[in-house]
């Protein structure tokens, strides 16, 4: 009979059903794991580590001893680019990273305290550091100079940081932009990619290698090469070194990245594998600090790679020599960050569809059988475990384009057993844009989501033409259309979904949603095709193309000439008639705007304008501003606030009672 009765589920509408998955509940589950990386001469890991319940700063930690490796006062993060990763890494038992406080660069030994290794200049920032294998009080890094703070005068190079005297020495220049500078084993050589104005790296970026002079007092570099890649044309990145002879890349030169090798003893480059595939061997550099493929044994010459194919992760082991490739099976749906531990072994973040992010550490037996043990962190040892009951897993579906183009989508059904809807109902659907906006959304479990299927609602991502993860080829479905492209595919593919062909979806209780880049696409939906949804929530979204070329980061400050199809000077009709802040008069859609007061790459005035334009027309829009905070939440109270005032807000405009 108790069975039975346990069994019983209560009829109740879509978007009314109550959910044990709350905000204090996901907030309890600990901070989200942004990167890792290794000590080479010890093997030792850490990983880098968001507390939102600290003020959002970010954290150390030692996995070996699940402990943090300094004191609450610190901050282990890095401002270069904005969106910064790379701010840590270690050698010979210390580890060196960047203080966000004050932006200097620390070294910390066991048992001390960090310890200053620049001089105090908050006009300098400093990522991707690199030890000198043979003179260790050396470092290479990514130095981001704003001494003249306009994006247009800040000045990027490589430069060389000596420990002992806190002296810091330029060694590259002439580039907008440098990543990865990599000492060769036996610190003969030095590896980097670099790009400029106009690419972003994903479009057009190169790797060089020189020979390095390294002395007790400083490096000087002879003998630049060029590598691969090229301005505008072809993607080159993620320079990581195989032995002091042979370098390790990926380029897109075939339309998909793909793994090439560098012979510095010949200064000769080929591909890896004997054809190219169509799958994604690397991603688009937003972050320094990340990478997707480690070499393992030098002696057998063989590399491990993740991969992204039509949104799917896979997992090779590539013999270098012969470009043999051995898939390993593996239940990810995404791999965040991925680094050598030894000959045999590696570690990496990973996400699975109905489980939330792990480290993962694999060793490959005799037989390259992979063998994965999860690390856990103390900072989850109080983490809610929610049921599979209550979790929707992301159902990838490919849908068609008005030009008949493939249109990549991740649908998310109304999940949890207690309750069923009444015959006959389809559920209310959060479309989300993602930002980028060449990024892309994958399958991976994600508890603001789940947050509103457990609830009875529906949720899909749009991997809009212009996403990264499925080419070059579909990343180019942008240029030129951004605005244009993005806003037809959000639109058509809910407009698909709540066709009788699915019928998954209320088209009437739909809203569109995206922060950052898919926030622009929100609010350029609401504007050109007012009917489409019945709300919209616009988090960090831009309003005014124009302004936003003036004011933004320098990283992105010519990101839109090629999205928009030229610049500002040349075509300003374009800008303005896709800028949602002069087509206000259209909004008739309720409206939530959400904002970083001290966002640094979409600034508050972007969400302020369109909110005025739009009260002066006494439209419905709701706008908060969240102090403290900058181009997305880090803070506990935040994303709580967030995350609550959203859903709040679509069962306003609905009339949806919510079950709390």
């Amino acid at each position: 009979m108790s069975e039975a009765k346990q069994a019983q589920k209560t009829t109740a509408p879509y978007g009314t059903w109550a959910s044990p998955i709350t905000t204090d509940a996901i907030l309890q589950g600990g901070g989200k794991k942004s990167e890792l990386f290794v000590d080479p001469t010890t093997s030792a890991i850490y990983w880098i580590e968001g507390r939102p319940a600290e003020g959002g700063r970010d954290v150390i930690v030692d996995a070996s001893k699940r402990q943090d490796v300094f004191g609450k006062e610190w901050n282990a993060r890095t401002g270069v680019q904005e969106y910064g990763g790379g701010p840590a890494m270690a050698y010979g038992g210390a580890v060196y990273f960047s203080s966000f406080v004050d932006n200097r660069v620390y070294r910390i030994a066991a048992g001390d305290d960090p310890k200053p290794i620049t001089l105090d200049n908050k006009n300098y920032r400093y990522a991707r550091l690199n030890v000198h294998p043979k003179h260790t009080h050396l470092l290479a890094a990514v130095l981001e100079d704003h001494t003249k703070p306009l994006p247009a005068d800040v000045a990027t190079t490589l430069c060389i940081i000596n420990s002992k005297t806190q002296s810091v020495t330029t060694i590259v220049s002439g580039a907008d932009f440098y990543a990865f500078p990599s000492f060769s084993p036996d610190g003969t050589h030095l590896a980097w990619e670099q790009w400029s104005h106009p690419d972003m790296p994903w479009e057009g970026s190169e790797i060089y290698v020189a020979k390095v002079d390294a002395r007790d007092d400083g490096v000087s570099l002879s003998d630049t090469t060029y590598v691969a890649g090229k301005k505008i044309d072809i993607s080159a990145s993620s320079p990581t070194w195989v032995s002091d002879d042979v370098l390790l890349f990926t380029t897109d030169e075939t339309g998909y990245h793909n793994p090439w090798t560098y012979y510095v003893s010949s200064g000769k480059a080929k591909p890896v594998l004997p054809s190219p595939i169509d799958e994604d061997f690397n991603q688009p550099l937003h972050r320094l600090g990340n990478q997707f493929s480690a070499p393992l044994d030098l002696h057998a010459g063989r590399a491990i790679y993740s991969t992204s194919k039509d949104g799917r992760i896979a997992m090779y082991i590539v013999t270098l020599s012969t470009g043999n490739l051995e898939e390993i099976q593996c239940p990810y749906t995404d791999i965040q960050d991925l680094k050598r531990v030894s000959d045999n072994s590696f570690v990496f973040l990973a996400n699975k569809a109905d489980a939330p992010q792990s480290l993962i550490v694999c060793v490959l037996e005799a037989n390259a059988k992979p063998m994965f043990r999860e690390l856990t962190a103390a900072s989850t040892a109080n983490a809610v475990k929610f049921p599979s009951s209550v979790i929707s897993v992301a159902q990838a579906l490919t849908l068609k384009t008005e030009d008949g183009e493939p249109l990549h989508v991740l649908y998310l059904p109304p999940k949890n057993s207690a309750y069923e809807a009444p015959v006959g109902e389809r559920p209310p659907c959060v479309v989300n844009a993602h930002g980028g906006p060449t990024g892309h959304i994958n399958a991976s479990l994600d508890w603001s989501k789940q947050y509103f299927t457990s609830r009875g609602w529906a949720w899909l991502d749009v991997n809009y033409g212009g996403s990264s993860g499925y080419g070059r080829k579909y990343i180019k479905r942008l240029e030129g259309q951004w605005g244009v492209v993005d806003v037809e595919d959000c639109t058509r593919a809910m407009q698909q979904l709540s066709s009788a062909t699915y019928s998954l979806i209320d088209p009437k209780r739909s809203v569109i949603r995206g922060g950052s880049a898919g926030g622009y696409t929100t609010l350029a939906i609401i504007c050109f095709k007012p009917d489409a949804f019945a709300a919209a929530t616009s988090l960090f979204g831009i309003a005014d193309l124009r302004s936003l070329t003036k004011e933004t980061h320098k990283f992105e400050s010519h990101y839109a000439e090629k999205l928009i199809g030229g610049t500002l000077e040349e075509i300003p009709e374009v800008y303005e008639a896709r800028s949602p802040i002069f087509h206000a008069d259209k909004i008739t859609t309720p409206l939530l705007v959400l904002q970083g007061a001290i966002d640094p790459v979409v600034p508050p005035d972007q969400a302020e304008v369109i909110v005025k334009a739009i009260k002066e027309r006494n439209g419905h829009v709701d706008y908060t501003v969240f102090e403290g905070e900058g181009h997305g939440w880090r803070k506990a109270e935040t994303i709580k606030a967030a995350l609550e005032q959203e859903l709040h807000f679509y069962e306003s405009v609905f009339g949806i009672k919510g079950s709390r």
